[in-house]
């Protein structure tokens, strides 16, 4: 039987960490304005560049910390990282300087950079057996924060922009005392392995590439895929405060609900799409539905038919495990893990690259004087991504049966 307290603290960990973006992006725009003052497209472009830190710091130290968790052990790792997490939002709560809460978004993506550490310890305390569905347990958790980060910052924003930073610090603290009582080491002196900063470089996965010449269209596809959608965190709470003059709470309300939808879709809809069109169709139609979602929403002006439409743009999510699938079928079984390691790191360059270009959109096409007022022209540049990839993957060299 795998231990049930620890895996709870991994669990809660996991959502913690997933919990870092969401919770804060409702009070976003307000905070920044508020601390730095200036238009909202100017605290959009200081939203990016806030979510590109948070995101650069996690693609940079998560193999760090995963490697210091195999030589000093996962429990220290763990409990640091959250009492370090918890000082940081803390500090957030109280800063009034852009650039102390730009350290914070730095710090604050070091230490929820923590999900390699959780699966490895989720492994060590797992039967052979038991790995997969312990691992989709984490995926849950990590799915489950992403919708209640949002749903939490949104609700807290009511008190104030600073009462999400203050809620974030007592959960991570919380669940580090948690952690301190029960958590029990996993790494002996026979799972122990030395230090290395070789193993460290966040970039050694894109080598493996050169090697995987079969995919790399596919690879393509993936990235222009994830670039697209990064429009949604990068600038929801700043187009919709802009569009539609939503409160903290409804914006909220809205970035869970899209969570829900995707979780739903990729839970209950993923299996049945792919028995009645099969991988490459469900690959189109899922990047055809995220394309015509994206041309609604750069130019619809009801706040009530964005929400209505959100469960409906979800259906697009239904490609991406289909392309993820044809992915793996396309390199040999002993590939796979180094093939995961390309697709993590070009997800995470998305995460890094996007939110700059988005928020730079939006501030141009939001700002007196720009060369239109069009709040949604973001949406338009991620159209556009959609648009290559769907023509790279239509035109991609077929595989051999």
């Amino acid at each position: 039987m795998v231990p049930r307290l620890p895996v709870l603290f991994i669990l809660i960990t996991v959502m913690i960490d997933a919990m870092g973006i969401g919770l804060i992006m409702p009070v976003m725009p307000n905070l920044i304005q508020e601390i730095g003052g200036g238009t909202l497209g100017n605290a959009a472009v200081w939203g990016g560049i806030l979510a590109t830190s948070f995101a650069m710091m996690q693609f940079l130290f998560s193999p760090l910390l995963g490697r210091l968790s195999d030589a000093f052990g996962r429990r220290p790792v763990l409990l640091i990282s959250l009492l370090v997490m918890a000082a940081d939002y803390l500090v957030m709560a109280l800063v009034g300087s852009i650039w102390l809460l730009l350290a914070g978004r730095i710090v604050g993506g070091i230490t929820a950079a923590t999900h390699s550490t959780a699966l490895a310890y989720m492994a060590d305390l797992s039967k052979p057996h038991e790995k997969a569905a312990n691992f989709g347990l984490i995926g849950a958790a990590f799915g489950a924060g992403f919708v209640l980060g949002p749903m939490l910052g949104g609700l807290l924003a009511e008190y104030g922009t600073r009462a999400p930073f203050l809620a974030a610090a007592a959960l991570a603290l919380a669940n580090a005392g948690f952690g301190y009582v029960i958590l029990r080491e996993t790494v002996t002196k026979a799972n122990r392995r030395p230090f290395r900063w070789r193993g460290a470089n966040p970039f050694s996965a894109f080598r493996a590439l050169s090697g995987l010449t079969a995919v790399r269209p596919l690879v393509w596809v993936l990235f222009l895929y994830q670039l697209a959608n990064v429009v949604y965190p990068a600038i929801w709470a700043f187009f919709t405060t802009e569009r539609f003059g939503w409160s903290p709470g409804l914006i909220g309300i809205s970035l869970a609900l899209y969570g829900a939808s995707m979780a739903v879709v990729q839970g209950a809809l993923v299996a049945p799409t792919l028995r009645w069109l099969g991988e490459r169709r469900t690959v189109l139609a899922g990047l055809v539905i995220e394309l015509g979602a994206l041309l609604l929403l750069a130019f619809l002006t009801s706040g009530t038919a964005v929400l209505v439409m959100i469960p409906i743009s979800a259906l697009g999510a239904v490609g991406l495990p289909a392309l993820q699938g044809i992915l793996s079928h396309s390199v040999a079984d002993d590939a796979q893990g180094e093939l995961q390691g390309v697709l993590s790191s070009v997800s995470s360059m998305a995460m890094m690259v996007g939110p700059l270009m988005m928020t730079q959109i939006f501030a141009l096409f939001t700002m007196a004087g720009g060369p239109a007022y069009l709040p949604g022209a973001p949406f338009l540049l991620s159209a556009a991504l959609m648009v290559v990839a769907i023509m790279v993957f239509r035109i991609r060299p077929q595989p051999d049966a």
